[in-house]
């Protein structure tokens, strides 16, 4: 080979690499796209009554996702389940009508609680009826075995075929103490699903959990909405499963009125924020029954997708859950439809957003993006879990979960909360992306509500999948401190699963909402070129789960 051809090469290369790659996108790409018009005619449209509150197996189901279908094609997305833009998700869906009362036999009389004002009960069974027959009642603390932390409230107890009552939330919480499993942030330990799956395991026929608005972070009246309707859940056809015959909610009074007459007060209840508490019979029996119709059909995830353009085969996932409570027992206006505007018609018009976002790039992603709404939120994140049971993109293959579950409807803020913060390294993702715009991130207000459980990102981190979840900010820009605290407040006290969920033009203000789908468009606009992988953090739970996969 000629030598000056050699040196020319030498010099080329030398030089080339003393310049910086050039980046494949600028600052300002894509966040054109995103419209606060756009933004609040789609959560109109989806919150209007004609869609019926969006509740699966209703024609709301039909209207939503073919509503979608069209936006998403519109939006100019592939099919994301081949060619198809949804995935079936096979789903039973149980109404249950239970008696009015429960009767109690004590040693000092009997009595009875009154359904829906003393308790609110259901089950997941799917037989004909279900009942409790002079069952006994046990108090088991919070209904948690917990090895890592050290903490089994079950040893020693014997609950089957009784029912158990437990407390809601972790120990810590109550106890105020920072060595007892996360303090007052809720761990999974402190979720009502998580204790019915566990009563189920230690063989108990029953289970409910004492409320407290505090500790449950919502009042009892969400709890009565449950009263005598209907719920989903996967179809349990050909599955094994170990599930209660009798699954519910006690107020506290009830609850009181249950101690009272098995001669204890709240001690007991007190005892349970102890490491060494043991759990007791209350020499209770409990009577009722519930009569059950099911119904087997399919729900459907919406999915839609931009394929990349050098590694099709890795995958960021934006979601949201497009499903709500349908129609329902009337509030005192008389209205009957569970709108559920900002939860969640608000995050699934922002998914439109997000993909108008990404089309709009000049360069088209390197990773594949995946926009996914999913079905069944609302009755124990059903559509998050089948698709993380059947993927459609391998979970391996699955760079991270970006979820979406409610916007910000008051305006913009200078800060933004990261949910279950000290999971992954989205969070610093988010954090530097957050930087270049000069907001701050900021712990979450109500910890002990245990939010990172409570939405659809929760499946994907239990498949090892790095998952981020934001809240609203609180520090309103413009407004008095504490304000953006007391609108999220007033929003769980006054509309949270209630048919005034609705979106009303004259006091929703949707920027701060586009500023934050903007920040989760940078911060997937950042892992859709080139091939970092964000990881767990140490002491997450899930750490371990990803580290096997690979």
């Amino acid at each position: 080979m000629n030598r000056s051809f050699l040196i020319v090469v030498s010099i080329a290369l030398l030089l080339g690499s003393c310049n910086p790659q050039k980046t494949v996108f600028e600052e300002v790409d894509g966040l054109a796209a995103f419209s606060a018009d756009s933004l609040g005619k789609h959560i109109a449209e989806l919150s209007d009554d004609d869609f019926e509150g969006r509740k699966p197996f209703t024609e709301g189901e039909t209207k939503t996702i073919q509503y979608l279908k069209e936006k998403f094609i519109a939006a100019g997305l592939e099919p994301g389940n081949g060619e198809s833009y949804f995935q079936e998700v096979p789903m039973v869906n149980i109404t249950t009508h239970a008696a009015p009362a429960m009767q109690v036999q004590s040693a000092k009389g009997n009595f009875t609680l009154k359904g829906p004002d003393d308790y609110v009960i259901w089950t997941d069974k799917t037989d004909t009826a279900v009942s409790l027959d002079n069952d006994e009642l046990v108090f088991a603390g919070y209904g948690v075995v917990a090895p890592e932390y050290n903490w089994n409230d079950y040893e020693g107890l014997d609950v089957k075929g009784k029912v158990v009552m437990v407390l809601v939330n972790d120990p810590g919480f109550n106890a105020g103490d920072t060595s007892l499993f996360k303090g007052k942030t809720m761990t999974y330990y402190g979720r009502w699903t998580y204790k019915f799956e566990e009563a189920a395991r230690q063989g108990a026929k029953g289970c409910l959990v004492v409320h407290n608005t505090e500790a449950a972070s919502y009042p009892f009246t969400v709890v009565q909405n449950n009263w005598n309707t209907s719920r989903l859940r996967l179809d349990p056809r050909g599955k094994v499963e170990k599930i209660c015959d009798v699954i519910g909610w006690i107020s506290g009074p009830a609850a009181q009125k249950l101690l009272t007459a098995a001669g204890k007060d709240t001690a007991l209840l007190a005892s349970a924020d102890i490491r060494d508490f043991k759990g007791a019979a209350l020499n209770l029996k409990l009577s009722t029954s519930i009569q059950v119709k099911t119904n087997y059909n399919q729900s459907n995830n919406v999915i839609g997708k931009i394929t990349g353009s050098k590694y099709p085969d890795e995958t960021i996932i934006y979601t949201a859950h497009w499903d709500h409570l349908g129609i329902g027992t009337p509030d005192e206006t008389g209205d009957s439809v569970y709108n559920g505007a900002l939860d969640n018609a608000s995050a699934t018009a922002g998914l439109l957003e997000l993909a108008r976002g990404f089309k709009s790039l000049p360069t088209k992603p390197e990773r594949t993006i995946v926009f996914l709404s999913v079905t069944a939120e609302e009755q124990g994140l059903w559509g998050s879990a089948y698709y993380a049971q059947n993927p459609i993109y391998p979970a391996n293959k699955t760079v991270a979960n970006i979820n979406m579950d409610g916007l910000n409807w008051y305006g913009k803020t200078k800060d933004v909360i990261i949910v279950g913060q000290g999971q992954s390294e989205l969070e610093n993702y988010l954090r530097q992306e957050a930087a270049k715009v000069n907001r701050v991130i900021t712990p979450e207000v109500h910890p002990e509500a245990g939010y990172y459980y409570r939405s659809d990102h929760f499946n994907f981190a239990k498949a090892g999948i790095p998952a981020l979840y934001v809240g609203s900010g609180i520090d309103v820009i413009g407004k008095e401190s504490g304000y953006g605290k007391k609108m999220d407040e007033e929003y769980t006290e006054k509309h949270y699963h209630r048919p005034s969920d609705e979106y009303d033009t004259a006091t929703w203000k949707l920027d701060g909402a586009i500023d934050d789908l903007q920040l989760l468009f940078r911060v997937g606009r950042r892992l859709a070129y080139g091939q970092n992988w964000p990881q767990w953090k140490t002491g997450s739970e899930f750490k371990t789960i990803r580290e096997k996969g690979e």
